[in-house]
């Protein structure tokens, strides 16, 4: 550029070199152009901020997801990790990259009793010894890792003393429906697991697997029994309004009149290894 700015000085004038002030006034000129040219990069990508419908790709998210996107992508809680939210109460799974993009979203199946609560032990109990007012999908934010379960089928476990895992939906008994449930246009009928979220297999295989494969990330899932705000401990009751008077992180959410249990989990503790070689156990 400043060699082309030069040529036109010496031919301008009919060959006649320019007087001193206007070669010093054209030299100036070139060097910002050149300055201006070299601080002209693309700018430093900025954190997603997800508070358009937009942002979600059209896909339809309650004031709830939007609210905690907002505040994952504004706080950077996810520590540069993939990230999923579920919204326990319109039975959906969000999936995001690393970089706050949406990778994907879908229905869901959800534990079949309401609650934001594990019962203490219920890892350790057999399937047929859960009752049905004890099968919770925990509300809280997890540390999450892929494992295989004692079928060798691919999960994404999200609390190991809980066995509570994110996996394509498994076939369960005939009354269950559970992809037909999971087909339904109403989220009313999605209440049917044991605690494990039920997604369809297509969309396991390939949204959440390749998001978190070689690596760890965070799991959200939302309250039902209390606002979102209240419990990851955050701020925006414009755009969450759900029950803002309740428990805040770490004074506890009841589970149904049974123990009070959270379902928090630090994002960088270790995983309990209960599943050994013979593989995780989850609730289904």
């Amino acid at each position: 550029m400043r060699k082309r700015l030069q040529r036109g000085i010496r031919r301008g004038g009919a060959g006649k070199r320019l007087p001193g002030a206007s070669l010093a006034w054209a030299f100036g000129l070139a060097g910002l152009l050149v300055f201006s040219a070299e601080c002209a990069v693309a700018p430093a990508s900025a954190p997603s901020v997800l508070s358009t419908k937009g942002d979600f790709q059209n896909q339809a998210a309650s004031p709830a997801v939007q609210a905690v996107a907002r505040w994952v992508s504004d706080s950077r809680d996810n520590h540069g990790l993939p990230y999923v939210i579920v919204d326990k109460v319109d039975a959906r799974v969000f999936v995001f990259d690393a970089q706050g993009r949406l990778r994907g979203a879908d229905a869901a199946l959800l534990g079949m009793a309401r609650g934001d609560g594990s019962v203490p032990g219920i890892g350790d109990q057999k399937m047929s010894t859960i009752r049905p007012d004890e099968r919770t999908t925990p509300a809280g934010r997890f540390k999450a890792s892929l494992d295989h379960d004692v079928h060798g089928a691919e999960i994404l476990v999200i609390d190991y003393a809980a066995s509570i895992s994110l996996h394509a939906v498994v076939k369960g008994t005939p009354a269950e429906r559970r992809a037909e449930r999971l087909a339904s246009a109403t989220s009313a009928d999605n209440r049917i697991s044991y605690g494990c979220i039920n997604v369809p297999l297509k969309f396991y295989k390939k949204v959440v697997s390749p998001v978190f494969t070689q690596t760890f990330g965070i799991v959200y899932i939302l309250p039902e029994m209390s606002s979102a705000s209240a419990l990851f401990g955050f701020q925006d009751t414009a755009t969450d309004p759900r029950k803002p008077d309740l428990p805040r992180v770490g004074q506890g959410v009841p589970v149904r009149g049974t123990a009070s249990e959270t379902g928090i989990r630090q994002p960088f503790s270790a995983p309990q290894d209960n599943h050994g070689s013979s593989g995780a156990k989850t609730l289904q």
